[in-house]
């Protein structure tokens, strides 16, 4: 079973330190990162620049996994 948008993002709320701390790197409050049900597209760059989570775990909606494009 492959990750879903879901747990990637919870990796890196886990990666960041929490929800305060990755709120915190991304100028916003740790409230509004727990109403997320999965990382919003606009936001997927800065996730991934602030915690390593590749936007292609977050939003592969968005961007193919690595592996498919080659």
């Amino acid at each position: 079973m492959s990750e879903t948008p879901e747990q990637a993002l919870d990796i890196a709320i886990a990666a960041a330190g929490g929800f305060t701390r990755l709120g915190r790197m991304l100028g916003i409050s740790g409230e509004a990162i727990m109403q997320w049900k999965r990382a919003p597209a606009q936001r997927v760059l800065d996730i991934e620049r602030v915690t390593g989570v590749a936007k292609e775990r977050l939003r592969p909606d968005y961007w193919a996994p690595k592996e498919a494009a080659e």
